[in-house]
């Protein structure tokens, strides 16, 4: 597919060296093989046309945006050279701007070389030039005086083909028929190349619209043709202000049907009203809507909710009949409805649109019920779920009282059983010195000095270990490691004894 628009230019440069006489049977067999080639173009679901290249050579292989750009310098130079129309249709030329279009910015140099190049022989070729048309905005608001603005993806320069659009209505608040309101020419702004609409029609109310836009496809003065494809319907939504007046609430009577309490909502405002009703009434709540022009308003939702104390909540739909809307609820055939649940309601209004700028959810006031008892088989409410933030989320702080300690005895008395516990250690030293405790016996070597030593040392370790007991240790580690102590006294006391023994037989020897 490359080397085709490659040898498509290398021939226009061929036509335009040559005579007048060329042979017009090579041009025509040179259409013929044009018609040819774009029969084989790929398409997308949504229109868009590209050519796509297979290997070349067996080593390099081109992409589906340098091969549509290649054919396309080729188609633009060929039919700038002859005088005779080709015979191609407008929606392949129109698919390919569109390919070129939806790619984006390529990060490639070459790239996008090839994709402005495209574009520019595309504005300016003799087959016919692409106009796409793009509205960037499908929501006209009545209350900000928008204006339509349509967007032409080319550079036309300071001319631009009549636009004309066809505003079909689809749906709307006054009408519900695909009727055609009216047919009106686009202006035009070179500078930015932009098409605008600005005065919108008298009867133009809120609500859903079709625009059919449409482009002339040959300017009789420049002989220029355009592909626009079909026509372009897009669908607009009108938006607007909404009238709520009239809003009243009432409580009758159920059996004459008479008002006894009826009061005045500002559905605008933030004033909430108060009623008490008992099963035996009816409560009415009524208000009317209509568009900016004064036309019957339908809106998508209009629901009254009540919602109990414990959480129980009932919803109702509110009719409407042209303007008004209206719901009455007897609370004597609601009763079950209710499970017989007495006490304050809070009414909530629902009124939203797609088209409606001031769609409202507000709590309008409250209901206080006096139903009668439940019978024994009345239904119960159904239970309510529970919120995920009281499940999941932090618990209260938990804070806990330690008992008081107990009362302890005076500190003289403390100190008078500390002196009393130390006593025996000093009847024991003093015991040690009455008995004659010496010395004289201690081992001169140093072998059992060493054991001696060691000997003594566990002894001292035995009474440490009472100390910490006394202070801080528990019976089982006190235990524990008065066993390793003991096991290692009985060794070096072994060793000490005998040594005494063994010096005192030679001593009585001698």
């Amino acid at each position: 597919m490359i080397f085709s628009g490659i040898a498509l230019e290398a021939l226009s440069g061929v036509v335009s060296l040559a005579s007048s006489e060329i042979d017009q049977f090579m041009i025509g067999a040179v259409k013929n093989d044009i018609v040819k080639l774009f029969d084989s173009v790929e398409k997308y679901d949504d229109g868009t046309f590209y050519f796509d290249e297979k290997l070349v050579n067996m080593r390099e292989q081109q992409g589906p945006l340098a091969t549509t750009s290649s054919v396309v310098r080729g188609l633009t130079a060929f039919s700038s050279v002859i005088t005779e129309s080709l015979n191609l249709t407008g929606d392949k030329i129109l698919g390919i701007a569109k390919f070129f279009l939806g790619i984006g910015i390529p990060g490639d140099t070459k790239n996008f070389f090839d994709q402005v190049d495209s574009l520019a022989c595309l504005e300016n070729n003799r087959v016919s030039i692409p106009l796409i048309l793009s509205l960037p905005s499908t929501v006209i608001s009545l209350t900000k005086k928008d204006s339509l603005k349509v967007k032409v993806n080319t550079v036309l320069g300071s001319h631009a083909p009549p636009l004309t659009v066809t505003l079909v209505r689809a749906f709307s608040s006054s009408a519900r028929d695909n009727s055609i309101i009216e047919n009106q020419e686009l202006k035009f702004d070179p500078q930015d190349a932009v098409y605008f609409l600005d005065d919108l029609p008298a009867s133009f109310d809120v609500g859903e619209y079709i625009f059919v836009f449409k482009m002339l496809v040959q300017d009789s003065e420049q002989q220029t043709v355009y592909a626009t494809g079909t026509l372009t319907q897009v669908p607009i939504y009108v938006t607007g202000l909404i009238k709520i007046e009239n809003a009243k609430i009432a409580v009758l009577d159920s059996d004459l049907g008479s008002v006894e309490t009826q009061k005045k909502l500002d559905l605008a405002g933030e004033s909430t009203v108060s009623v008490s009703a008992n099963h035996l009434q009816k409560l009415r709540l009524s208000f009317q809507m209509s568009t900016p022009l004064g036309n019957a308003f339908k809106p998508h939702q209009a629901f009254l909710r009540l919602r109990h104390e414990t959480k129980v909540e009932h919803t109702f739909v509110v009719g409407s009949s042209g303007k008004k809307f209206e719901i009455t609820l007897d609370f004597l055939g609601l009763v079950e409805k209710f499970f017989y649940l007495s006490g304050r309601y809070d009414i909530q209004l629902t009124v939203g649109d797609a088209v409606m700028e001031n769609s409202l959810l507000r709590d309008i006031g409250y209901v206080e019920l006096d139903l009668p008892e439940p019978p024994e088989n009345a239904s119960r409410p159904p239970p309510q779920p529970v919120d995920p933030y009281t499940r999941y989320g932090p618990k209260a702080e938990i804070t806990h009282i330690f008992r008081a300690p107990e009362k302890r005895p005076p500190q003289e008395l403390s100190l008078a059983f500390l002196v009393l516990t130390i006593l025996p250690l000093f009847g024991f030293i003093i015991g040690l010195l009455r008995l004659g405790v010496n010395l004289k016996n201690f081992p001169t070597s140093a072998v059992p000095a060493t054991f001696a030593v060691i000997f003594h040392l566990g002894i001292a370790a035995v009474l440490l270990l009472y100390v910490l007991f006394w202070l801080k240790l528990d019976l089982f580690t006190t235990l524990k490691t008065l066993c390793f102590l003991g096991v290692f006294l009985m060794v070096v006391g072994h060793r000490t004894l005998s040594h005494l023994a063994s010096a005192s037989a030679k001593l009585k020897s001698a």
